[in-house]
């Protein structure tokens, strides 16, 4: 059974850094494309940052040069390294699998 579970979300002040992880199993992680959404409150959800299997990554337009993805395939783990957070990066965070996988979330809120 696939599963995929993150943590590490918060509230921090604007310009505050939070990291997110994401574990995975059941499956053999290191084939796979993983990715981060988010979902504000009232809005669909938008797409974050992916990293391929080999570790080539890709940002939105919005977090580029703030956030940072990463993985280890030997934990089976991915992360999410956000600074200078803004209060528009508000939202539920989770981690994603091809196939229409995942995660519950992580709450992130950005505030003063």
């Amino acid at each position: 059974e696939v599963q995929l579970v993150e943590s590490g979300g918060g509230m921090v002040q604007p310009g505050g850094s939070l990291r997110l992880s994401c574990a995975a199993s059941g499956f053999p992680f290191s084939d796979y494309q993983m990715n981060w959404f988010r979902q504000a409150p009232g809005k669909g959800p938008e797409w974050v940052s992916s990293i391929e299997s080999r570790h080539a990554t890709y940002y939105a337009a919005s977090v580029k040069g703030r956030f940072a993805i990463s993985r280890d395939n030997d934990q089976n783990m991915m992360w999410l390294q956000m600074n200078d957070l803004k209060p528009n990066d508000t939202a539920l965070y989770f981690c994603t699998r091809e196939g229409g996988f995942r995660g519950q979330g992580t709450q992130v809120t950005v505030s003063s």
